[in-house]
């Protein structure tokens, strides 16, 4: 596939923006049904958006992260779990680029195929001759339900040395799907349980995750020989940006025509402390930006020079994905609360994309106090306490 074949940023943008009216459509039905629209998940593909990270010798866009950010927030300006799932999709798609040759062409042998995952070892491998056999249950696979690979962490117990984690493909035909996401937030995800009882996986769908964690797999394209971590962090925090994006949306438009009861304010935008509200919010929706192009702006530079990563940069990419989530949540939260009484009804949007966020606020690569403790971590001069870095 040639170059020109690729879809600049701006056109994968404004095809997604496009989309909009869609996805708003269906988020209500995606949030009662615990599961994105079967309709919205078409339109998504038909958008490309499932090709941004699939490889160019499989019909793909190769699409650089700062594309990834800014497609996922004009997805979440509409819906956030529609985006989330988009986002999730990407990164085990760009994991399963890890794999040898072979593998990637079984995988990708699927038009517009999705793969779901997991960075959990909850599970356990027993090597077996020509592979490894699994048992074990993965908690939060979001877009489970429209995915036809999963890729799962497991631990390795070799017959002798230490146990250590791998990574594998499996098709989500071979697992069995527990419909348990039944929560307060980010519901339209579907991030259902899924569970694998002795299942086979040849051996070479399975890789030892530290390679993976460093970017030393079997791809051939530079997008695809950065750490993990670095890579993930960038791919999710678009979903962030337009959510907040979504609530000042919805916020402004309904602005003009609320009262503010038992004033004598016949529209809230008059009153000073809608002024405060409004400005503090849009400050903290800008600084959450920031954050997002510059983890991009990291990745992106350091994949095109490929210069070996240093640890402060590894540290730094979680804490703008730690700040980003945090100050997304900060304008939303203001935004929210100056909404009313009238806000809490379901057919409103803000009260949806408050409980997303704070949602994915307690996810625990995402939650920004852990991002911000291991940053601290490296500038004092300790080592980082965890392989996710």
């Amino acid at each position: 596939m040639s170059s020109t074949d690729v879809p600049t940023r701006e056109e994968l943008v404004r095809r997604v923006a496009e989309l909009a009216p869609a996805l708003k459509k269906h988020s209500n039905w995606s949030e009662q049904n615990r599961r994105v629209h079967e309709e919205s998940i078409e339109a998504l593909a038909d958008a490309g958006v499932f090709k941004l990270r699939r490889p160019k010798r499989y019909g793909g866009y190769e699409a650089d992260t700062r594309t990834l950010v800014d497609v996922a927030t004009e997805i979440g300006r509409a819906d956030g779990s529609t985006s989330w799932v988009a986002s999730v999709y990407w990164i085990p798609t760009w994991m399963a680029c890890q794999f040898p040759e072979a593998v990637q062409d079984e995988v990708f042998s699927t038009p517009d195929v999705r793969v779901c995952g997991t960075l959990s070892p909850s599970a356990m491998a027993a090597p077996v001759d020509g592979g490894v056999v699994v048992n074990g249950k993965w908690g939060f696979i979001s877009g489970a339900l429209h995915a036809q690979w999963q890729e799962i962490i497991a631990i390795l117990v070799p017959p002798e040395g230490e146990p250590y984690p791998i990574m594998a493909l499996v098709p989500i035909s071979d697992l069995l799907i527990v419909d348990d996401w039944d929560t307060a937030g980010l519901r339209g995800t579907g991030s259902v349980s899924t569970v694998a009882q002795d299942v086979f996986i040849p051996a070479e769908r399975v890789l030892p995750l530290p390679a993976v964690l460093e970017g030393q797999g079997a791809a051939s394209a530079s997008i695809y020989r950065a750490p993990l971590l670095p890579v993930a962090s960038a791919s999710s925090v678009g979903t962030l940006v337009g959510m907040a994006r979504g609530a000042q949306d919805t916020f402004l438009k309904r602005l003009p025509d609320r009262k503010i009861t038992y004033t004598a304010y016949d529209s809230q935008r008059e009153a000073p402390i809608t002024h405060h509200q409004v400005a503090e919010s849009a400050m903290r929706i800008d600084e959450a930006e920031f954050h997002a192009h510059r983890l991009s702006t990291l990745v992106d530079t350091k994949t095109a020079d490929g210069t070996p990563w240093k640890l402060e940069e590894r540290a730094i990419a979680r804490a703008d994905l730690g700040a980003v989530v945090r100050l997304a949540k900060e304008g939303i939260d203001i935004l929210a609360g100056a909404s009313g009484g009238s806000s809490i009804y379901h057919g409103i949007p803000i009260q949806r994309i408050a409980r997303d966020v704070a949602a994915v606020n307690l996810h625990a690569l995402m939650h920004p106090n852990t991002n911000t403790e291991l940053y601290g971590r490296v500038l004092c001069g300790l080592e980082p306490n965890t392989l996710y870095i």
